[in-house]
């Protein structure tokens, strides 16, 4: 085994370049905040792509997460007053999925129980970090665990934890720009059943998703922050009601809503995502908006390729320039288009401007009828940069 990777964050996005790398025979030890099996019981709704569940497949996850995901067969697409619609389907483009839904806790325990087969992580949980200092030699993290103040260095350190634990770290700088909307997330239940159909409706309020989960849909409902603390503060009753007037007929009636929650929309990412011996990936290097389902599966990319990279080339030239500068080039492409594409769906169909609503039906409308434009924006949210 070679020296130890040092991964700061064990979420998904963290255990993925922590088994990939278990794969390949490199030692990792990985720096979790949470109590082990704190969020297996998390139920919040990831969209995985049929690209993601690729490596998780590879990495002999996806047997055990299978019978937990519900697939996603079809994606439909409208606009509220507007008869332009655009239907994806998993089968015109020869896949068997277009992706799948997923609970956050499944695919946590999932990782973790693969990760425990290997001898050769060592996954600290209880560890806060507090401070990372990338130098020329090493880079260093400060963590609590135990209530005692401990450090580690290594040559190479990786930040996934989502940006939490993410200060001022010398010559790396955050550009963010908070859209003024939130995301409302629950699950719901209908009077149709899904049919493996997720819906993606543009509203001026702002987009809406729902996603088959088991039975029932995840939603996404977004808007500016006045409006959805409006429709959080509603009872399940008018809440449903509201639902149904926004979203349409499409699934028939909304019988019921589960516990809801809210979070502030934003585009944010690092320029650049690389000080000496340090990488930041995932949500800690980027956030995009949900209206694609894009953000967490180009994060389990940055994990997966930057392992190939990590166990392309030998340990003493770990974190070095040359590592840094073809780790940003190899995710540059996949992640610009990634925040450039959620922003795009966001300026475009987030308003009702006078004349604009008819064009944006039109467009939903030719996008059903152009064969090979489709097939090219399912192959890039499959598979990102490499699609």
């Amino acid at each position: 085994m070679t020296e130890s990777v040092i991964i700061v964050g064990g979420g998904p996005v963290g255990a993925t370049l922590a088994l990939t790398l278990q794969h390949k025979g490199i030692a990792a030890t990985m720096l979790e905040a949470r109590a082990k099996g704190a969020a297996y019981q998390d139920q919040r709704a990831l969209a995985l792509s049929y690209g993601s569940r690729a490596i998780l497949e590879e990495l002999g996850v996806w047997a055990k997460l299978d019978a937990q995901a519900t697939a996603i067969n079809t994606i439909h697409i409208s606009q509220r007053g507007s008869f332009g619609r655009s239907l994806l389907k998993a089968q015109d483009h020869d896949l068997p999925a277009l992706g799948y839904v997923l609970s956050y806790g499944a695919l946590t325990k999932a990782l973790d129980d693969a990760l425990a087969n290997f001898k050769a992580v060592n996954v600290i949980y209880k560890a806060e970090a507090t401070h990372i200092e990338p130098s020329a030699e090493v880079a260093t993290v400060m963590f609590n665990h135990d209530s005692i103040l401990q450090r580690l260095s290594s040559s190479l350190l990786v930040l996934a934890d989502g940006g939490r634990s993410l200060g001022d770290i010398p010559g790396i700088l955050r550009d963010t720009k908070m859209y003024g909307h939130d995301a409302l997330v629950t699950k719901v239940k209908c009077e149709l059943p899904h049919g493996n159909i997720a819906y993606e409706r543009f509203t001026p309020m702002g987009p809406v998703a729902l996603l088959p989960n088991g039975e029932e849909f995840s939603l996404v409902w977004t808007g500016k922050q006045a409006e959805v603390a409006e429709v959080m503060a509603l009872d399940d009753a008018e809440f449903l009601s509201q639902l149904h007037q926004h979203f349409g007929d499409r699934v028939g009636r909304f019988l019921g809503v589960g516990k809801r929650l809210t979070f502030p929309l934003k585009l944010s990412y690092l320029n650049p995502v690389t000080a000496p011996h340090l990488v930041v990936i995932g949500n800690a290097a980027q956030t995009m908006h949900p209206v694609a389902g894009q953000g967490f599966n180009v994060g389990l990319r940055d994990a997966y390729e930057l392992a190939q990279q990590i166990a392309s080339i030998m340990p003493e030239a770990w974190g070095q320039d040359a590592m840094m500068r073809a780790y940003q080039q190899g995710r540059k492409t996949d992640t610009k288009r990634g925040l450039m594409f959620t922003d795009f769906l966001v300026n475009l169909f987030s308003n009702d401007i006078v004349g604009v609503s008819g064009l944006r039906g039109m467009s939903l409308g030719m996008l059903d009828l152009l064969k090979p434009v489709k097939s090219r924006l399912v192959r890039k949210m499959s598979f990102g940069s490499r699609g």
